[in-house]
């Protein structure tokens, strides 16, 4: 007896796959399905509105470089970690570009298929009348001695205002009769409310990004009477950041003066001492135009082609005076010192390198308007007032003030090579009042506090699309309105005779959930038989007569 076995081994090209287990395409298309859902688009839009919160809370380099500088300062060790996930400059990072990415493709990808569903529907006429409308849960039903022709054309006009379907065939797949009966719908424009919503939420998105690539933020510290002023260069910011696609000769050509600055101040309650509000009194020329005036103020900008210049702070500069051992003037102007609390304690550098016979440098503090407390000076308001009780309490450094060592800011001053300078007795400090000058220890020269002015913090900004924006965020308004008050909803009415008279059918469906269809067939029902009663004493008075 010979036995045969059959060794052939199966395809190795025919593997079974597991379940559940999808090939490269059906994978592809899983995560397409996957990120264009309406779950995904929701969840991204909550992503990009928390990934948008730091930006709120940090203060940012774009916006103001003065304010994210003293943050820094004043938190050194959350300082490394916000930097290395950029939340100084929040919507610059990658992470903040990839959510709001994913979020345009995935509106794209589900709102054109809604689209042209939607377009279709438009198309479509109202369902057939379903056999059996009694089984709704909103239907009521009774009978009347009119004729089903007449009943239903009471219902087309009570219906005013629906889509009546016009077929009047049957359809024998379903049991759905429309030969004696009317079907009727509203509420399409629910649906386009919810696309006009995502739509406009894509040109807000697109807006946004156009601003972001094509436009600029920049900011400047300008001095309250300077005879120059600010001319819109990129070499006059003093911080700027442009956007991928921005080029200099996109910049508007304009300039701005300063003429006068007045604030209105707190004297009373918690933030006594502090300003109310503000505006600054400006003249501005637009290309070779004359000069224009302008009252600039917070939330009030100056808008010249497509810039605008917001009035975002105000401060102090003491005009200081340094003359060194040789009785040359080492430096002199207004010097900007940077507010350290609401009621423009402020904070400031002078850095004399030329001096002689040795380089000379201050840091310290401008008190608006000082006064002590038990014992150390405080500073009551920021109201400078005539500037009899204004005060410049600076420390002095003598020696080398490292310059050479790379770029330093104007603001911070390198201290460890030089040696404290002591007035003496006095302390350590050298403490002036306006129009004060102090001799400086073993014949280095004086330092006097002459004046002071005003400076504002302008931003100018440039941002294409704006206006986009705006359109896209009132069509999302108007959109979202429309989705949340447009009821959907269908309404049949069948009319057929029976023994004794006509049965008459009505039924109610809120196809967007929550809605009281009861009370439309109740009032539906009401006005049939309302049209009925209202002929009855017509009727009557023919039969007396």
């Amino acid at each position: 007896m010979s036995t045969s076995t059959d060794t052939s081994a199966p395809d190795q090209g025919d593997r079974v796959r597991r379940p559940g287990e999808l090939n490269a395409r059906e994978l592809a298309r899983w995560g397409w399905r996957q990120l264009t859902s309406m779950r995904t688009a929701l969840i991204l839009l909550l992503l990009l509105a928390l990934a948008a919160v730091p930006g709120s809370l940090i203060p940012q380099d774009g916006v103001d470089s003065l304010k994210a500088d003293q943050w820094r300062e004043a938190h050194t060790t959350l300082t490394p970690i916000y930097e290395t996930l950029g939340l100084f400059d929040v919507y610059s990072t990658p992470w903040f570009a990839a959510i709001y990415l994913l979020l345009m493709v995935s509106l794209v990808g589900c709102i054109i298929p809604r689209c042209l569903v939607y377009a279709k529907a438009m198309r479509a006429q109202p369902p057939a009348t379903p056999a059996r409308l009694t089984r709704l849960p909103d239907s009521a039903s009774y009978v009347t001695d009119e004729s089903p022709e007449d009943v239903l054309a009471a219902a087309r006009k009570a219906l005013r205002g629906y889509r009546i379907r016009k077929s009047s065939e049957d359809d024998p797949s379903t049991g759905s009769t429309t030969g004696d009966s009317v079907s009727a719908e509203k509420g399409y424009l629910r649906e386009a409310g919810n696309l006009i919503f995502h739509m406009s939420l894509i040109i807000v998105l697109v807006a946004f990004a156009t601003g972001s690539l094509f436009g600029y933020k920049g900011g400047v510290i300008v001095l309250v009477g300077e005879e120059y002023g600010f001319a819109n260069e990129m070499s006059q910011y003093d911080d700027f950041k442009p956007g991928s696609l921005f080029a200099p000769e996109d910049l508007d050509d304009f300039s701005f003066k300063i003429d006068d600055f007045k604030a209105e101040w707190l004297t009373t309650g918690a933030g006594a001492g502090t300003a109310r509000g503000f505006e600054s009194k400006i003249r501005y020329t637009e290309g070779s135009d004359k000069e224009t005036s302008y009252n600039l103020k917070v939330n009030h900008p100056l808008t010249v082609g497509g810039t605008d210049v917001f009035l975002l702070a105000h401060g102090y500069a003491p005009v200081i005076t340094v003359r060194d051992g040789e009785g040359n003037v080492a430096y002199s102007g207004p010097t900007v010192f940077l507010p350290q609390s609401q009621n423009l304690l402020s904070f400031g550098v002078v850095k004399a390198p030329y001096a002689s016979p040795e380089e000379i440098g201050f840091q310290g503090l401008f008190y608006p308007f000082e006064g002590t407390a038990d014992g150390e000076p405080v500073n009551l308001t920021g109201d400078i007032g005539d500037g009899s009780h204004a005060m410049l309490s600076l420390q002095g450094f003598r020696g080398d003030l490292n310059l050479d060592a790379g770029p330093q800011s104007v603001y911070s001053l390198d201290t460890s090579k030089a040696s404290m300078m002591s007035p003496g007795d006095t302390g350590k400090a050298f403490n002036l009042r306006l129009g004060d000058t102090a001799e400086l220890p073993d014949g280095l020269g004086t330092v006097s506090f002459d004046d002071v002015q005003q400076w504002n913090r302008v931003q100018i900004s440039k941002s294409p699309g704006k206006e986009w924006a705006l359109l896209g965020v009132s069509l999302a308004l108007a959109g979202l309105l429309g989705s949340l008050f447009i009821r959907s909803r269908r309404v049949w009415v069948r009319a057929r005779r029976v023994d004794g008279g006509t049965l008459v059918e009505v039924a109610a469906l809120d196809r967007s959930g929550g809605g009281d269809s009861a009370t439309v067939v109740a009032g539906l029902v009401e006005t049939l038989q309302g049209a009925r009663a209202a002929e009855q004493p017509q009727t009557a008075h023919e039969e007396n007569r």
